[in-house]
Formats: C-alpha cells, sequence, structure tokens
C-alpha cells in the first residue's frame, strides 16, 4: 500500500473516532472498530515506523485515546482496546527499531519516534488519566484468582506495561534546561502517580503472596520513578536536615566565589602600569622559532607565561572511536514535595516488600524465568535501597535478603560476565560497560553494608560480618576482581562515572581486608594457579631397550611361549582388548592392545599375551593386523615376535593405528604391519610454539596472605594510569573521591616506597595544575600528596640525571626500582632481572656476525643451532638468537632460520653415503618399491624426498615416475608388468615438498559439487575393513532411492541423510566416512540450524546411480580376473556402456596402512596409471574419449611437464 492511501485510510480512521467538544469527548459508532483498525495498521508498518510517525504528529493519544479512557471506562471492551492501542504506541524506540540506527535516515526516524514519546509523557502528566487506571487496577486486584479471568490478567499486565512506557521515556535535554529544585516532567507524572494511589498499588503487588507473577513488572517501574535520583539525598530528607542541605549549596557556592575572586586578583596583577599603544615586543631567548631565530613575542609580559606553540592552532579532532565515553545519567534533584514522596515509598517499601520481592525476583532469574538481562534491575535495587538504608538509620533486618555470600556471588559472577562480554563484543560494548556499572555499584554497597555492620551494637550483627568477610576475604576471585577491572579500563567505552565507582570500592575493600588483617597474626586465603601443559610437546620417553637385549629376552620367553601354545599351561579368561563403552575410538582401541601385547610379552607375562592376541583376531578380524583367523601355532609364534620387536611409541595411543611406527632393525621385514610406517612427528618449530593447543589445568591450593605482598599488584601502570585520569577533574569530583584516589597513590608511594612509580609528565602536569589553582585550599589532601611526590623527584634528579627523560614514560616495579637504585641493578640475580638474557657485548655480537657468515654459505645447514654450539655465553636460547640476529640486520625475520625437522637434519651427502646409495639402487632396482627398500636398508636415515632428489642428481632415475610402488592385483604374478607405468605408492614415510602439500590442502578444502571420479572405491574397501560394511550399504540404499525419487517426480530438492541406527550414528561421526561422503559431493550441515548431511539437488539421479555403484563392496576373485569392477565414469557426452573399460586400480585389496596425503601431480599419475596400467585386453584408442575432458587435459599437462624434466 503506498504512502498517499495509506494516510488517506489513517485519516479516514482517526476522524471515525469522534471529536473532542470543550472538555467532552463525542464518541462515534464507529470508535471500536477504528481502535482495532490502528492496532492493525500497527501491526503492519514497515522498518521506518510511518503508521507510528503519522499518528504522533496527528496528536491521536492526546486528542482521541486519552479522552476516550478518561470518560468512557465503564466500557471495558473499549477501554482494553484503547489500553493496548496506548501500550503499542508508547513502547520505547529502542524496541521499535532494535537498537540506535547508524545511517543517516534510520537516524532522523528513530529522533522523531522519540520526540513523539516525550510528547506523550507530557500528556500522561494528569492526575484524571493515572485516577482512571489506578481505579481499573484497584478493581481488577480486588478479584480473587478464581474469580479472575485471563482477560483482566492480560488487562493488568497492559496497564502495568503502559506505566512503564510512560516511565521509561527518556527527557529532552533541550526543553528540560530547569535547575534542580524544579519539577521536570518526570517529575509530575511521578506526582500524577503520587496522587492517584498507583504507587499503594505498586507496593501492595510487590508484598501481596497472591501477585507473584507480577514481581518482575513492579521492580521495573520502581527502577524507573527512581531514575536520576540519588539514594544518599533522598534518605537525609525529612529528618531535619533541610539546614544541611542549604550549607552545602552555600559551601559550595563560597567555594566557587573565591575562585572568581582569585582569578580576578590575578588578572589586575598582570595589568600593565602604564599604557603602551603597541604593547611592546620581546625576544624570548633559548625558545627558537620554525627557524633558527629565538621567538618574538609581540604582547606584554603579563600575557608571556600562557605563551604556547600551539596558539592560533586549530584544535586536533579527537576521533568518535577515541571519545570520552558519555555518562548514562546526568544527576538531577527534583521538586521538594516529589523528594519527600519518593522518601516515604522507599521507607515503606524497604518495611514491607523489599526481602520479599527481592526473593521473588532471585528465584526468577535463577531459575531462568525472567527475559534476559532482567537481573540489571535487581543489581540496581540492591545498590539503591541499600544505601538508602544505609544513610537513614543503619537497619541490617531491612535488607539481609541481599545481604550474604550469596549475595557477593551472585553479584560477582554477573560482574565478571558483563567484563567478558565487554572484551568479546567490541560492538556493544557500550552497553556492557553500564550493565558493569550496575553490578559494580551493588558489591560496592555490598562492602558499605558489611562495614556498617561491624560498627553495630549487636554482637550477632557484628559476628555475622566477620563470617562474611572471612569468606569474601578467603577466595582469590574477590581479591582479583579489581585488578583486573583496573588493568582493562578503557575510558571510550566505560564512563567516569564508572571509574570513580571503581576507586572507592577498591579503597575500601584495601582497606577492610587491612583491617581484618590486622587484628590476626596469620590469614589463610585460597589460592589458585592455572597451569598451561602444551599438547604438543610430548615428555621424552625413556630410551627403548637395545637389540641385543630384545634378542636376549625373547630366547628366554620362547619355551614359556611353546607351553602356552601346546596347552600346558592355562591362559587367563578375564582379558578384554576392547570396551565398547569407551568414549576413545575402535582404532586407538586397537592401537593400546597392540601396546599391551607388546607390554604382556617384554614382562614376561606371556599368557596374558596371547590370551589378548587371540581376543584382539575375533574383535578385529578385517586386515589381518593379529593374524588370520586359522592362525596355528607357527604362525602366532611368528606375530608375536614380531610385535615384540617392533617400535611402538606410546604417543601412538592417541594417533589409532596411524600413528603406530613399525621400522625397527629387529624386526622382520614380512611383517604385515610393519610394511606401511609412517613418518616421525615432526618437531613444532619455534615460531609455532605460541599457536600450539594448551590444555589448562587449574590447582588449587591455600597459602597465607600478606597484605604487603598483595598491595604490591597495584603498582602497576594501568593502575597509576586510571587514577590520573580520575584526578584530572579534582575540581568536579566528590571529596570522597579525592581522597580515595589520593590514598591509593599514597599506598604505592609511601607504604610500598615507590615514589617512582608516580614520576610520570601527565601526573605532573595534573600537579602543576592544581598547585596554582585558587581555590586549592578545599583541596590539602591533594596538594600534600603532591608537594611530597615533586620533593622526592627533585631529590632524584640531582643524583639521576636521566630522571627527567623517565618523566615521558609509564613505568613498572622493576623501572622504578633501577631508577632510584641504579641501572642494571636487578640482573645480578634478583627480581625481574632473572628472567633476562644476559646483555649482549660488542665482542659477542662481532663474534655473531662472524659465525653467521661463516655458516650462511653451508648448505642446508642448521645456522641457528650452528651458531647457538659456538657462542661461548651460557644462557643463549634459540629464539634470543634469532631476535638479536634480526636486531642486527642480518635477517629480515625469524622466518628465515626455521628449526630444521626431525629427520632431516642430514643434507650433505657423503661419498660413501653416495656409494651406499647406489649400491642399495642397484640390489633393489627389480622389486616393487625400490624407494621403500632403499629407505629401510639405508643407514643414514633420510626422508623420502631427499633420498629422491639424490637419485635424480646422480642419474640413477630420469624421473620420479621409475620410483612409484608398483601396484598388482590379487592372483597375478607379483612381477612387474613390464613397459606400464606403476602406480604411486602410498607409502606413509613420504614427505614431500611442503609447497604441494598445503596446494594439495587446499584443494582438498574446496566444496564438491558432484562425485569425485575414482575417489570412492579405495575409500570404500578401506571403510568395509574397518567394519563400515552396514552403513555403506545404507548410504549406498539412500543413494539409489534419491535418484529413483528424483526420477519419479521429475524434480530435485537437497534430501537429508537421517541415520536412524546406532551404528549409522556413529559412522556420520567417523572422519574417513565423512570424507567418503564428500567426495561423492553429498553437503555437510551449513549451520546450527541443520544437523543431517544432504544429497545436494544439483545430483542428477545418473551421478547417485555411479555413485552408489562406486562404493560396492568388491571382494578378490578367486580365479584371479577382475570381475565385478566398479565401472569407470563415462562421458556424459558419449555413453556408450558397451565398450570396454579399463579397471580401476582403486577397487583393488587396498593397502592397510592409513592413507597419506598426495600432490596433486601425484595424483595426476595415478590416473594416468589407472588408464594405461591395466592388464586386460587393450583398449582401443577410440576408447580414449570415454574418459572426462578434465582427466585427459591433467594426463597431457603431466606428460609436458616430464618431457620438460
Amino acid at each position: 500500500m503506498d504512502g498517499c492511501r495509506m494516510n488517506c485510510e489513517l485519516l479516514a480512521t482517526c476522524s471515525a473516532l469522534g471529536y473532542l467538544e470543550g472538555d467532552v469527548y463525542h464518541r462515534e459508532p464507529d470508535c471500536l472498530e477504528s481502535v482495532k483498525d490502528l492496532i492493525r495498521y500497527l501491526r503492519h508498518e514497515d522498518e521506518t515506523r510511518d503508521v507510528r510517525q503519522q499518528l504522533g504528529a496527528a496528536q491521536i493519544l492526546q486528542s482521541d485515546l486519552l479522552p476516550i479512557l478518561v470518560q468512557y471506562p465503564q466500557d471495558k471492551v473499549l477501554f482494553d482496546a484503547v489500553v493496548r492501542l496506548m501500550v503499542n504506541l508508547t513502547q520505547p524506540a529502542l524496541l521499535c527499531f532494535g537498537k540506535v540506527p547508524a545511517d543517516a535516515t534510520s537516524r532522523h526516524h528513530f529522533l522523531q519516534v522519540l520526540s513523539y514519546l516525550q510528547a506523550y509523557k507530557e500528556a500522561f502528566a494528569s492526575e484524571k488519566v493515572f485516577g482512571v487506571l489506578s481505579e481499573k487496577l484497584y478493581d481488577l486486584l480486588q478479584l480473587d484468582w478464581e474469580q479472575r479471568q485471563e482477560e483482566d490478567t492480560l488487562l493488568i499486565e497492559r496497564i502495568l506495561l503502559l506505566v512503564r512506557n510512560v516511565l521509561h521515556v527518556p527527557p529532552d535535554p533541550t526543553e528540560e534546561q530547569r535547575v534542580d529544585g524544579d519539577a521536570t516532567v518526570h517529575d509530575r507524572v511521578l506526582w500524577a502517580l503520587h496522587i492517584s494511589g498507583m504507587d499503594d498499588l505498586l507496593k501492595f503487588l510487590a508484598s501481596a503472596q497472591m501477585e507473584q507473577q507480577w514481581a518482575l513488572h513492579v521492580l521495573e517501574i520502581i527502577s524507573l520513578m527512581f531514575r536520576d535520583q540519588s539514594p544518599e539525598d533522598l534518605a537525609v530528607l525529612g529528618q531535619g536536615q533541610a539546614g544541611a542541605e542549604h550549607g552545602e549549596d552555600t559551601r559550595e557556592l563560597q567555594s566557587l566565589r573565591q575562585r572568581e575572586l582569585a582569578e580576578k586578583r590575578t588578572r589586575a596583577l598582570q595589568r600593565p602600569y602604564r599604557h603602551s599603544r603597541f604593547c611592546g615586543s620581546y625576544v624570548l631567548q633559548g625558545l627558537k622559532a620554525i627557524g633558527d631565530r629565538d621567538v618574538v613575542f609581540h604582547k606584554g609580559l603579563h600575557n608571556l607565561k600562557s605563551y604556547s606553540h600551539d596558539l592560533g592552532k586549530e584544535p586536533r579532532r579527537v576521533p568518535r572511536r577515541r571519545q570520552a565515553a558519555p555518562e548514562a545519567e546526568v544527576p538531577h534533584r527534583s521538586a521538594r514535595n516529589v523528594r519527600l514522596f519518593l522518601h516515604r515509598f522507599c521507607r515503606d517499601f524497604l518495611e514491607g516488600c523489599y526481602n520479599r520481592l527481592m526473593l521473588l525476583v532471585k528465584e526468577h532469574l535463577v531459575r531462568e524465568k525472567a527475559q534476559q538481562h532482567d537481573e540489571t534491575y535487581y543489581l540496581w535495587a540492591c545498590a539503591f535501597f541499600m544505601a538508602f538504608n544505609r544513610r537513614r538509620g543503619f537497619r541490617p533486618e531491612l535488607v539481609s535478603e541481599t545481604v550474604g555470600v550469596r549475595a557477593f556471588h551472585f553479584i560477582e559472577q554477573n560482574l565478571t560476565a558483563y567484563y567478558e562480554m565487554a572484551l568479546m563484543d567490541k560492538k556493544e560494548a557500550v552497553t556492557w560497560a553500564r550493565r558493569m556499572h550496575l553490578a559494580l555499584r551493588a558489591y560496592q554497597e555490598l562492602l558499605r553494608t558489611v562495614q556498617e555492620m561491624d560498627r553495630s551494637p549487636e554482637p550477632a550483627v557484628r559476628d555475622s560480618s566477620q563470617v562474611i568477610k572471612s569468606n569474601i576475604f578467603y577466595l582469590m576471585e574477590y581479591r582479583e576482581l579489581f585488578l583486573t577491572l583496573f588493568r582493562k579500563f578503557d575510558e571510550t567505552k566505560q564512563p567516569r562515572s564508572f571509574l570513580r565507582d571503581l576507586v572507592e570500592t577498591a579503597h575500601l575493600f584495601l582497606r577492610m581486608l587491612e583491617r581484618f588483617c590486622r587484628g590476626r597474626s596469620s590469614l589463610v586465603v585460597q589460592s589458585k594457579r592455572v597451569r598451561r601443559k602444551k599438547q604438543p610437546r610430548a615428555p621424552a620417553a625413556p630410551q627403548p631397550p637395545s637389540t641385543e637385549e630384545l634378542q636376549e629376552l625373547w630366547a628366554g620367553l620362547a619355551p614359556q611361549l611353546q607351553a602356552c601354545l601346546q596347552g600346558e599351561v592355562p591362559l587367563p579368561e578375564d582379558v578384554v582388548p576392547f570396551d565398547a563403552a569407551s568414549e576413545t575410538p575402535v582404532e586407538e582401541q586397537r592401537a593400546e592392545a597392540l601396546l599391551r601385547i607388546q607390554g604382556c610379552l617384554r614382562d614376561a607375562r606371556v599368557p596374558q599375551a596371547l590370551r589378548l592376541l587371540r581376543s584382539a583376531r575375533d574383535v578385529w578380524p578385517e586386515g589381518d593386523v593379529f593374524g588370520p583367523p586359522n592362525a596355528g601355532p607357527p604362525e602366532e609364534t611368528r606375530l608375536l615376535q614380531d610385535i615384540f620387536f617392533a617400535l611402538l611409541p606410546r604417543e601412538s595411543v592417541a594417533l589409532g593405528m596411524g600413528g603406530l611406527r613399525f621400522g625397527d632393525a629387529a624386526a622382520p621385514q614380512h611383517c604385515p604391519i610393519a610394511e606401511h610406517a609412517p613418518p616421525e612427528a615432526e618437531e613444532p618449530e619455534e615460531e609455532e610454539e605460541a599457536e600450539e593447543e594448551e590444555e589448562e589445568t587449574v590447582q588449587v591450593s591455600e597459602k597465607e596472605f600478606n597484605f604487603h605482598d598483595y598491595l604490591k599488584r597495584f603498582a602497576c601502570a594501568p593502575v597509576v594510569r586510571a587514577l590520573v585520569l580520575l584526578l584530572r577533574g579534582y575540581p568536579r569530583n566528590t571529596a570522597r573521591t579525592n581522597h580515595c584516589a589520593a590514598r591509593l597513590l599514597h599506598r604505592l608511594a609511601r607504604d610500598l616506597h615507590m615514589e617512582p612509580l608516580l614520576f610520570q609528565l601527565s601526573l605532573f602536569a595534573l600537579f602543576n595544575r592544581l598547585l596554582h589553582d585558587p581555590a586549592a585550599g578545599a583541596h590539602q589532601e591533594l596538594v600534600a600528596l603532591a608537594k611530597f611526590i615533586l620533593g622526592k623527584f627533585f631529590a632524584l634528579a640531582a643524583t639521576n640525571k636521566k630522571a627527567f627523560v623517565e618523566l615521558l614514560f609509564w613505568k613498572s616495579p622493576a623501572a622504578a626500582r633501577e631508577m632510584s637504585e641504579g641501572y642494571g641493578s636487578l640482573r645480578e640475580g634478583e627480581g625481574a632481572g632473572r628472567s633476562r638474557a644476559p646483555p649482549w657485548t660488542p665482542q659477542e655480537e662481532q663474534l655473531l656476525r662472524e659465525l653467521y657468515w661463516k655458516y650462511k654459505e653451508v648448505e642446508g645447514s642448521d645456522v641457528a643451532g650452528a651458531i647457538l654450539a659456538q657462542l661461548p655465553a651460557p644462557g643463549r636460547t634459540r629464539r634470543h638468537l634469532v631476535k638479536h640476529l634480526v636486531r642486527l640486520g642480518l635477517i629480515g625475520s625469524a622466518r628465515e632460520l626455521p628449526r630444521q625437522r626431525k629427520g632431516t637434519r642430514i643434507v650433505l651427502w657423503t661419498q660413501e653415503q653416495e656409494e651406499e646409495l647406489t649400491r642399495l639402487f642397484e640390489e633393489f632396482r627389480g622389486s616393487d618399491d625400490v624407494l621403500g627398500r632403499i629407505l629401510q636398508h639405508l643407514t643414514a636415515r633420510r626422508s623420502r624426498a631427499r633420498v629422491v632428489d639424490k637419485l635424480l642428481a646422480l642419474g640413477l632415475v630420469a624421473t620420479r615416475a621409475e620410483l612409484y610402488k608398483k601396484r598388482r592385483r590379487k592372483g597375478q604374478d607379483p612381477a612387474p608388468v613390464p613397459g606400464a607405468p606403476a602406480a604411486l605408492g602410498q607409502d606413509s614415510s613420504e614427505d614431500g615438498d611442503s609447497e604441494e602439500e598445503e596446494e594439495d590442502e587446499e584443494e582438498d578444502e574446496e566444496p564438491m559439487e558432484g562425485p569425485e571420479e575414482g575417489a570412492g572405491p579405495g575409500l570404500a574397501q578401506r571403510l568395509h575393513q574397518e567394519g563400515l560394511a552396514g552403513p555403506l550399504r545404507w548410504l549406498q540404499s539412500c543413494l539409489r532411492r534419491t535418484a529413483e525419487d528424483r526420477e519419479e517426480d521429475g524434480a530435485s530438492h537437497p534430501a537429508p541423510l537421517v541415520p536412524l541406527s546406532e551404528e549409522n550414528e556413529d559412522a556420520m561421526e567417523n572422519r574417513r566416512f565423512q570424507g567418503l561422503l564428500r567426495r561423492l559431493g553429498l553437503r555437510p550441515p551449513e549451520s546450527e540450524q541443520e544437523t543431517f548431511w544432504r544429497i545436494p539437488a544439483a545430483l542428477t539421479p545418473r551421478l547417485l546411480r555411479r555413485a552408489a555403484a562406486s562404493i560396492t563392496h568388491r571382494g578378490p576373485d578367486p580365479s584371479g580376473s577382475p570381475q565385478g569392477l566398479p565401472e569407470p565414469p563415462q562421458c556424459p557426452r558419449d555413453p556408450d556402456p558397451a565398450s570396454p573399460q579399463p579397471p580401476d586400480s582403486e577397487s583393488e585389496e587396498p593397502d592397510p596402512s592409513p592413507p597419506q596425503p598426495h600432490t596433486k601431480r601425484e595424483r595426476d599419475l595415478d590416473s594416468e596409471d589407472e588408464a594405461s596400467g591395466s592388464s586386460g585386453p587393450a583398449v582401443p584408442p577410440e576408447d580414449e574419449e570415454l574418459q572426462p575432458l578434465g582427466r585427459r587435459k591433467r594426463i597431457r599437462r603431466v606428460e609436458e611437464e616430464e618431457e620438460e624434466d
């Protein structure tokens, strides 16, 4: 509906409400329907709130709705509809827009709606309106709960929401520029609320047993009533202290008068005795101008002190992100009659409602029955009413519900949560800072209440305060709270009032803690220490036994093993290799079983080892890892011998079967497990240590508390900076605020003897302004502190000439001590100097340069390690060495000297090693795995990539393809097929080129839009061996069923994979199974709202059937012919199923070793080998067109690269 038509309909609807004649409102017959139409229009308004703005501009609420409400309260249906409409019209602007808009257009609409709300609030400042609402609310509350209908309950809630909305409207600062004591719009609304008796109804709702559901509504209304009010001012009101209030105003006026008179006297003294038409010109010697000459001053000498180079310059604009946070509430003193009414309300509320209402609200918050952030009203009520009770004749029984250890814990938990959210949610940091301020005020009032309890004449109250203090001083969280808030204070997010309350609360806490410790000889407190343990860096394993020791031990175990195999020794029956209820994956439990068998053998427990082997064979029959099912005594003896001599590192338990390493020289080479040894875990580089995953453990202990040591933790730059920032506004601060800040600085300077900690230029500029202030007499404590600090500084400057330079920097305790005791004093074995590296002397730097240029030219050497071994000075680390090389400019960054990986330290080949490599190549040249055999028999351990490079450099091989592991199908002769390129072996000891591995990982992370050709069969066979045959059959049926459904419907929609059995659910969490799903083109859950994997709509029925066929289990054919192999993917442009296809090498018996990552080049060679390396019938040349176009391009590209090499 366009804007013009909408305006016309609104105008017609508003005209059908009625008209006002004098003080009498005449409603139209369609008044009720018009009100409902307006409600409907508001429900369908756009994001600019156009309907709300048009109704506000027409003043419908002032001219129609309020007169209808006042004159027709007996019409229940009309009254209910009008109240419902007014609740909608008066809802806060933040609820309408969600937040304060950032763009100019939306912000204009926001301010427009806010101006209409302020006009509504002024219209509600009427005794008649609140009188009608109070009478209606009173009649509804008179009904018993069995007589009260649902409509009555809704009307009660709407009346309370209407009162809340009216009180929530903020004041207009441009219109309400009144002095203290004048009545504002908010005061007039409060007075109308009081005259109508609404305040008594609110107290009844807060105390009635049957009205518990309105507890949060009532607390929210009360918090809005006392907005901008000070509990201390309200508490002293009505107790005959009007003269004291008047005297405080008088003292403030006298202070301003003294400041004005002092400024007049200063100006009079600066006035010259005789008139000068040109005021004279002077040269300021020693003060340079822009050039090399001295400054020429063209004004009178009385203006010389105010001279600055910044005169006449435009002040630099402070960016918005660096501006100080504005104050949330500006204090205002209401009219006296309003304050008297609020004083009586607070008194009655404390005596009859406070404890009960706070108990109900706390229960709602704990049980999460409240809305989000409703705990802020609870925190405000704690701070406000406890302060009122403290200043008005302290009575602890009136606030007993919110005084105790539980109250401290609740407030501390919320304060910590707000603090963490302010650090994480940067966009809403200001809002979280306001909530944090409310919690801090509540915490402060709790401390002040406990302090007042110490002064109580009743022993029971004093004992209770001692119990509370012993609990909060014992726990570490309460002691660390203020240090954390000081260190993370940000003036751009947190207002100055937050810093004021933080300083006052910290001062109060320190004073209470000091007095609590003073009366005791010792105080034991709780201490928590977080220990971080880096996961990748495993502890040093014990040295494994030598080969001779293992052979000697095996010779001793042989007779006992033969006796167990012949049945002479009974085997135990309580050995279980598998725990079905454990959360450990199956692969890891299989690795643990191998380690347990080896441990039993090396501990001479042969019966347990044999029983464990046979039990593990029954649990994991696939792959013959624990032997074939019908293994006899010779096979079991050989298998136990392989396990006994195998090298099984303990860290392999966390890696599963893929982390087991069998490569010891004593292990027989025919062991089926020993052929697939992955490389050793690489040593993490030092630059990556900060990114390693850490495990945190909290250790709780007790220690004796020392207040002096605790106070030292406040001696840091963030605390001093915050105190200086607060003292910059000392003329506007209260006397208590200045006292707390000065006392904290005095503790740091005098009690801790750390005066240099306060030697800072910004603080000295503040002292200079204070000492020249005409009204400095009112701040004697600050003046005394300034004189003390300045005297200490000039005394130190007489001996330390660098003290003036130190003024430019914030200092730590170590720097402050060095400044007073001498630089370098902490490097002699105490303080922070113990963790510092020894300084570099000129001779050591010269030696470092020589060693760097010496080892830099050595090919493949570890430059940093070689230099570190040659340095004479102890205590150097690799990190310190690399940093100093960067500082000297010898290297650009630490990445130029990475830590060498484990296993690749030997780079240079000696002549003997080259001859050994040539001999091994000639020896194993005809084997299936030439490179693997060479790596097993090399004396010096080398990486796979280094050996390949050396073979190419020696000319023993022409291309890398000659070193690939040759594949053969079952039933065929193990000899390689002549002339056919060998398939790439997935040897787990291959390191590969790091750049190609990174490129390969990036390619694997790309989403699959369809089934990856040739990728499913090999992985499916491995999953079959791992016992996932059932989930694979379920996946195959899902794919085929989806293909049939899409053919029948003629449309494609994403279909979820819903596992209904526990076996299928476990398979969906298996990483390899998920890898198979990705290769088949299936899509994982994209967001939190999706739970299951989905079959994308882009997969056609043909692609789905091809994917289902690729995961079919193909067992070995007894005749040796490759029957039942999955059909390779056909060209979608020219399908020819009758043409013979080359068998897919991935369908053969898979290698039991875990799959290793392949590079792009290796995968291209695999594709080439699979296409041409079959031993079946020759493929006609025209069949080459059946391969996908992308695969042919990759093969051609690889062939061109090989020719270039």
